[in-house]
């Protein structure tokens, strides 16, 4: 499966996407459903993953681009360009 996400899981937020991993998740735990529903439910659950590392990426970004100026105040790495 490729690393880019579904265009449908691409669209979702990470909560979205956590939550509906979650429920993927106590599916499979549970045993539910037919053998081709549990290979699909896992390879959704896998995008769902990527999605979700990706986005917590993004935000660990942000937040180290986040820094103190001189006088203690908050300044970001766009705001540092003069």
């Amino acid at each position: 499966m490729a690393d880019t996400p579904l265009p449908e899981i691409a669209t979702l937020s990470f909560e979205e996407a956590l939550e509906e991993l979650e429920g993927i998740v106590r599916q499979l735990e549970a045993g539910r459903g037919r053998l081709d529903d549990a290979i699909g439910s896992y390879e959704r659950g896998a995008a769902l993953k990527r999605h979700c590392e990706a986005k917590l990426n993004e935000a660990k970004a942000k937040v180290e681009k986040i820094a103190f100026a001189a006088d203690g105040s908050l300044k970001t790495e766009a705001q540092n360009l003069d």
